[in-house]
């Protein structure tokens, strides 16, 4: 049983039979729809003044869509507001709630909402701005378009505008049709190349002055990386003086209402009980630095076979190549049926030492005898997919050459995100390996594995120690190119 929803966090179709919502003495969002000439005027109301008689208001306690630790944040005039903390700590949400309200009170105002990757604004601040105008009951009032991402206020004609900041300099042409900007929002902040990023998009976007000595605000959301020195850790210190900004810290222990489910809670729990460290930095939201080694081995748990209430659904392949120069590794996954995943087998050709290195045709040739070990163990588990360092072309087009075989070549993220995408899997409790003296290779590497110390310093990129890294990298391609179906948050 999940913990149960405040009235107002319930979709709108399973409200149905519930009792109508009452004002309450807090703040309370007040919609009438009854003013055709002004259908965005949105007021707040207290139970001073009995607004529930009118039978054409709708009535939505903003109090009961957020927590009483962001009370302060929607209440603020600083003109810059920065949401930071852990994850599921409804960030967000609060903002995406308050961009709405704010819009519709406003007939000349636009929003425009910002990731650093325009891929993921689909997925990400467009379904959260949708989010709450949903739970505002406002929906009538918009059109929704996805081609150019926009949402449209139908009576006005301002907009909630979608913009990737992969190339923050061409948003200097983006043009507003009707109205001026009221907001920003850089969601994600930490995904930025840094404050060029924020100064570029501010610089477009806040150059007019608004009516009535009105200033845009600016709200910036994200989760703060690990390593002190990353930009945006030095970033906030530097704000934490600037008297325009509004500093908040968030974490899921402040959802005092109950919006969590009780899964998620013990899957908190786990991580918590698994890393405490990673539980600190990804639900605390604190900056607990890097380290020196990158993983914690205790969570590399040895099988001698597989579980019989655990069995295999399916096996992927992950290869990081590099025949003349460094180590080739072949590294197989399964997938079980209660999500866990165990390294079934590996494969490691190191060159050193070798006076007749191998050719790209003789891995080739070993690619094929691993793959049909495989099949010939586990004979019912299918080969999903097969992937390879997206550096190595020889060895992927030998192997297409020689047996018809497509491993597709790993889309990579920088270094500290894959990393941390199977730190995540491993806090979680469901990283497995078969004991055998294949897979031992895998185990001393990633027991090894760790930063530079050199580049963790301040003004430096974190770097990992480049020496038998082979399984690790094998490693982690595989878990980048399986995020959603390893249910790990992209």
């Amino acid at each position: 049983m999940g913990i149960p929803l405040p009235k107002a966090a319930i979709p709108l179709h399973k409200r149905k039979k519930l009792k109508p919502i009452e004002v309450i003495d807090d703040r309370v969002l007040l919609v009438d729809f009854t003013k055709a000439k002004d259908p965005r005027k949105v007021n707040y109301s207290s139970s001073d003044e009995p607004v529930h008689k009118k039978s054409s208001v709708k009535i939505v306690k903003i109090t009961d869509l957020i927590n009483e630790n962001f009370y302060s944040l929607w209440t603020t005039d600083k003109s810059h507001i920065v949401a930071k903390g852990g994850r599921s700590s409804f960030k967000s949400s609060v903002i995406s709630l308050k961009l709405v309200k704010d819009f519709l009170e406003d007939s000349l105002g636009n929003v425009v909402v910002l990731r650093k990757v325009a891929k993921y604004l689909r997925t990400s601040v467009y379904e959260q701005i949708q989010w709450a105008i949903l739970m505002l009951e406002v929906q009538d009032q918009f059109i929704f378009r996805e081609s150019p991402l926009k949402i449209i206020h139908k009576p006005t004609g301002t907009a909630f505008y979608f913009y990737g900041c992969d190339d923050p300099v061409k948003l200097k042409s983006a043009k507003i049709a009707k109205g001026y900007v009221m907001a920003l929002w850089f969601e994600e902040l930490a995904e930025f190349d840094g404050v060029e990023d924020i100064d570029t998009v501010e610089d477009t976007f806040i150059r007019q002055d608004l009516d009535n000595g009105k200033e845009v605000k600016v709200y910036f959301s994200y989760n703060p990386p690990r390593n002190p020195y990353a930009w945006i850790n030095e970033w906030i210190k530097d704000k934490e003086s600037d008297p325009d900004y509004f500093i908040h810290h968030s974490t899921y222990l402040d959802d005092k209402k109950g919006f969590l489910s009780e899964q998620l809670l013990r899957k908190i729990e786990r991580y918590r009980e698994n890393d405490p460290d990673y539980w600190r930095w990804m639900y605390l939201g604190e900056v607990i630095g890097l380290g020196d080694l990158i993983y914690n081995i205790k969570l590399f748990k040895p099988l001698q076979n597989i579980p019989e209430d655990d069995s295999l659904t399916l096996i992927d392949i992950a290869v990081d190549g590099g025949h003349q120069v460094s180590a080739t590794a072949y590294c197989a996954f399964g997938l079980t049926k209660k999500q866990n995943v165990i390294l079934l087998d590996t494969y490691y050709y190191d060159p050193e030492h070798q006076v007749n290195k191998k050719a790209p045709s003789d891995l080739s040739q070993d690619y094929k005898k691993f793959i049909d070990q495989l099949k010939a163990k586990y004979p019912n588990v299918l080969i999903d997919t097969e992937v390879i360092d997206s550096a190595e072309g020889a060895l992927r087009n030998q192997i297409y050459r020689d047996w018809g075989r497509i491993l597709m070549p790993v889309a990579k993220t920088d270094k500290v995100t894959m990393i941390d995408y199977v730190t995540d899997l491993l806090a979680q409790g469901r990283f497995y390996y078969l004991d055998t003296e294949n897979n031992k290779i895998f185990i001393e590497e990633h027991r090894k594995y760790q930063w530079d110390r050199k580049s963790l310093e301040k003004g430096k990129k974190p770097q990992v120690v480049k020496v038998d890294d082979h399984t690790c990298d094998a490693f982690q391609y595989y878990v980048v190119s399986n995020l959603i179906k390893l249910r790990l948050n992209a």
